[in-house]
C-alpha cells in the first residue's frame, strides 16, 4: 500500500522518522522495508477509477477489513485512520469486528483520539498529494499522530 507513490513517500518517511520503519522509502515489494509494529491496510482493496472509491466499494470491501481487524485483535493497540473516507469505513468495521463504538459515532478530525475497548483510534488527514502539497497535512502533523498512536513521547 502506497508503495512507489508520492503519498507513500510522505507516509514512509514519517514512519521512519518516528522509528516505525527500517527505511524512509517504499519503492517495491522487495526493497527491504520492514515496519515495526505497524500494518498498513485499506478499506477498499481494489484500485477504483480515478483513485476515488465510492461508498458502495467501501461497503463491498468491508468484510475484508473486518476479518483483518479480527485477526489483529489480540495484538492491536492503536489504529490510525487516514482521511474521513477511511474513518467512515473503519468505525462500522470495528463495530462488526467486536469493538464497542460509541453512538453517535465519533466525528473525524485530524488528531482526534477515541478510546475503544482497549485500543485507541486516531484520525489523521490523508497523505494524499492534495493534502500534503497544500499544507493541510504537514510531515510534522503526521509524525505527531504516529508518535501518539505508538506511545512515543
Amino acid at each position: 500500500m502506497f508503495t512507489g507513490d508520492r503519498s507513500g513517500d510522505v507516509l514512509y518517511q514519517a514512519l521512519y522518522d518516528v522509528g516505525l520503519a527500517s527505511q524512509p522509502t517504499a519503492v517495491s515489494v522487495d526493497d527491504g522495508l520492514e515496519l515495526h509494529g505497524v500494518r498498513v491496510t485499506s478499506p477498499v482493496h481494489c484500485a477504483p477509477p480515478a483513485n476515488k472509491p465510492t461508498p458502495g466499494e467501501r461497503d463491498t470491501c468491508r468484510p475484508w477489513l473486518v476479518q483483518e481487524l479480527r485477526l489483529l485483535r489480540p495484538t492491536l493497540r492503536s489504529v490510525v485512520v487516514l482521511g474521513a473516507f477511511g474513518w467512515q469505513a473503519t468505525l462500522p468495521a470495528l463495530a462488526e469486528a467486536g469493538w464497542g463504538v460509541p453512538r453517535p459515532r465519533p466525528v473525524f478530525g485530524h488528531g482526534v483520539r477515541v478510546p475503544l475497548d482497549g485500543i485507541d483510534l486516531f484520525g489523521c488527514f490523508h497523505v494524499s498529494q492534495r493534502n500534503t502539497f497544500t499544507g493541510k497535512l504537514t510531515p510534522e502533523m503526521l509524525r505527531e499522530v504516529l508518535r501518539s498512536a505508538a506511545g512515543i513521547n
